[in-house]
């Protein structure tokens, strides 16, 4: 029979290339139907009407795919070489059409650092393209990077408009106001100079860096400042452009002082979006590093700036991981040996660092060095074995940081010449290599010498330290007692007697507190297992008292100022948790043999130090983790005690303080203070490095004894000087 004649209404037939690439590549009929021509579906239809064979899956729809046609976009499951060309494809002409927009002749600067650009007068060329780190060899990108905004929001970026400064996230400080220059449209001219499109603006970006530097107690100890200063004017690709994981770094930690993009989650817990997104893309930077090992020196900068930031946040897990990474990390590039590098020894593998190039990167890599080895000491607070043994420690102490960032100082100055290997380092103080961060340091690597102490006692002792132990009986315990409690604090140098708070006026020396405060927190530290109040004769006892009024007096002292206490390391909020314990076990005894009067004065000084804890948590989480960790020792008491609100009993500080005593309208309206709430509320408070179990379990049980409270009075100076007998009767 012959076939009937074509209608009208048949359809045409397809064009060259119109047929989808499986019917192309088979030779069969197909239909061009969107987006599945029937001879595929058919096909698909039929394979998925019978069971797979054990192990396979069958595909979810139709494998049918086109060639790309302009306006429509391409299928899922189009060959990768495809999408990869027609995005090329893609790039280029927007690049085209961006250029030709561009008038570079008729234009004022951008406030991006590319090449030949102007900025408040100056003109700072390029001097290098070579970099590639920035966006180039992103962690999480190669090639063209393009921000994280689509087609159409780049498009509607108007020269003037206020959304044209890409900030990498919301959140970001407001920027402050100087002179600006206006330009028709900075987020071009950022997306074509290589900067970083995960990073804030230029302008944000020094902000951040500035409250770094002013701000930051912790991380910023690392960096030459004036060099870094300098070296952000360069061209984002530039081979001495700071690396973007420091950059990262940066914002995350300065974010405490600047984010407004903060949540507070019903747990109680704050999340910063702004600072959670660079703590992300550092960490990018360090997991890329540590399966390559490219610019291992400045991400291990980057790492230690962000172990700090975990620190401040109570992050316990990510410190300790960090505090092990970066102590390893550190000995194959030989930073423990004097002048971290040693060539000595050919059968023994060589530093993966080459030598200092000049004395300022021999000095960047002698603090980059003891930041590790403080960090590792701090995070052991409590009983973990460090993750470097002090005798493997051969770098010289640092310079003091005036002549850190004094070139011409710095060069008639090699090194100093005080390392831990020389007799008498914690009780001599050269004049010329001694400033409140050495003594820091030495403080904490005191702190070191006592945790290691307990570490090593107790880890083959056959019973745990009694109270009605003589401790002084121990081999070694006695120096090492002489030396934290006594020698340390009373040889400092006359300049460095204060406390530095700023009697006048003046700006907070933070390390020079922490130098003070950090040997009463080891003293007690080192006998909290002796304590024992029914012993009036016990040394111990007396030890730790007087340890807690000092650190007391020490908080009493800079609550006469108007300084910022959030601006203190954070380690002071464990010092402060120190002090709590030992006067938790002292009201306990005072509640026991029934000293109402002394039980009350105790009660106060201890809502002293949780408002210390509670003020310095509202800038970092660790202050308010410490605090519930210290109600979680306070249940017992509260439920023994007679007074009718413990928890708001207050204590009179020093005349003209910012608060007088700590009554109900004063106490801080936060569910995290006063009353004190169930201790099972806050899992997260068994984490803590200086947990109850971690000091070695402490004595809580007392019998009937004649001893004196520690009342604070506001006429007493602060003192570090520490009696070995009670105070008078």
């Amino acid at each position: 029979m012959p076939k009937a004649a074509t209608t009208s209404s048949a359809r045409p037939a397809l064009r060259r290339n119109q047929a989808c690439l499986s019917c192309r590549k088979r030779k069969l009929k197909c239909d061009a139907a969107r987006p599945h021509c029937g001879t595929c579906v058919k096909q698909w239809q039929s394979l998925i009407s019978v069971p797979p064979p054990v192990g396979y899956a069958h595909p979810t729809e139709p494998q049918c795919s086109y060639d790309p046609i302009e306006g429509l976009p391409m299928a899922a499951n189009a060959d990768p070489s495809d999408r990869i060309r027609m995005l090329e494809d893609q790039i280029s002409q927007l690049k085209s059409q961006l250029n030709d927009s561009r008038h570079y002749s008729s234009r004022s600067a951008s406030p991006s650092r590319h090449a030949q650009f102007v900025r408040n007068g100056n003109h700072f060329p390029s001097t290098s393209s070579n970099n590639g780190r920035t966006p180039d060899e992103s962690p999480t990108a190669g090639g063209i990077v393009l921000p994280h905004a689509s087609l159409d929001v780049l498009q509607q970026l108007s020269p003037g408009s206020s959304d044209s400064h890409p900030r990498g996230s919301t959140g970001s400080p407001e920027l402050r106001h100087g002179h600006q220059h206006h330009v028709a449209d900075p987020f071009m001219d950022v997306l074509f100079s290589g900067w970083d499109p995960d990073l804030p603006d230029p302008d944000t970006l020094d902000h951040y860096i500035d409250v770094f530097f002013k701000c930051d107690p912790c991380g910023s100890r690392v960096l030459h400042r004036p060099t870094f200063l300098a070296s952000m004017h360069l061209h984002p690709k530039d081979e001495n452009y700071p690396h973007p994981a420091i950059l990262h770094a940066i914002c995350a930690s300065a974010s405490r002082w600047t984010s407004q993009d903060i949540v507070t989650l019903p747990d109680g817990t704050r999340r910063d979006k702004f600072a959670d997104l660079h703590v992300s893309k550092t960490r990018s930077y360090i997991d890329r590093t540590m399966a390559t090992g490219q610019d291992i020196f400045p991400v291990m900068q980057a790492c230690i700036i962000l172990s700090w930031y975990f620190y401040q946040e109570g992050r316990w897990v990510e410190v300790w991981i960090f505090a092990g990474f970066q102590t390893r990390a550190a000995i194959p590039l030989r930073l423990n040996y004097p002048g971290t590098f040693s060539p000595i020894g050919a059968a023994s593998p060589g530093a993966y660092l080459a030598p200092p190039k000049d004395l300022k990167d021999l000095e960047s890599r002698r603090r980059t060095w003891w930041m590790t080895v403080m960090f590792d000491r701090i995070a052991s607070v409590g009983g973990w074995v460090h993750g470097i043994d002090e005798r493997d420690i051969g770098t010289e102490l640092p310079l003091r940081r005036i002549d850190f960032e004094n070139e011409p100082t710095l060069a008639t100055l090699t090194h100093n010449p005080q390392d831990l290997h020389n007799e008498g380092v914690f009780v001599q103080h050269p004049p010329q290599y001694t400033d409140p961060f050495i003594l820091f340091l030495k403080a904490v690597m005191l702190f070191g010498k006592v945790t290691d102490y307990n570490t090593r006692s107790n880890l083959r002792a056959n019973a745990p330290p009694s109270k009605n132990q003589n401790p002084f009986a121990l081999p070694g315990f006695e120096d090492l007692d002489r030396l934290v409690a006594q020698d340390f604090l009373q040889s400092f140098p006359h300049e460095y007697k204060h406390l530095g708070v700023g009697d006048n006026g003046g700006a907070l020396e933070t390390d020079l507190y922490m130098a003070h405060v950090v040997p009463h927190a080891a003293t007690i530290t080192l006998h909290n297992p002796y304590l024992n109040f029914s012993d009036p004769r016990s040394i111990s006892t007396s030890r730790c008292i007087n340890a807690t009024r000092s650190i007391l007096a020490a908080y009493y002292k800079m609550s006469e100022t108007s300084l910022d206490i959030t601006r203190l390391h954070p380690f002071a909020t464990i010092c402060w948790y120190l002090a709590a314990v030992v006067q938790t076990q002292l009201c306990k005894y005072f509640i026991e043999i029934g000293d109402t009067a002394r039980e009350q004065t105790v009660w106060g000084e201890i809502n002293a130090l949780r408002f210390a804890m509670l003020t310095y948590g509202s800038r970092s989480p660790i202050g308010t983790r410490q605090e519930r960790l210290l109600q979680g020792l306070m249940t017992e008491i509260v439920r023994m005690t007679s007074q009718m609100q413990p928890l708001e009993v207050g204590v009179p500080l020093y005349p003209f303080s910012h608060a007088g005593v700590f009554s109900k309208e004063t106490m801080p309206q936060d569910r995290t203070g006063a009353p004190l709430p169930d201790s099972l509320q806050y899992p997260e408070a068994t984490e803590s490095p200086t947990s109850l179990g971690a000091l070695g379990g402490i004595s809580t049980s007392s019998s009937p004894a004649s001893w004196t409270s520690p009342t604070m009075r506001s006429s007493r100076p602060y003192s570090h000087s520490v009696s070995s007998t009670y105070p008078p009767q």
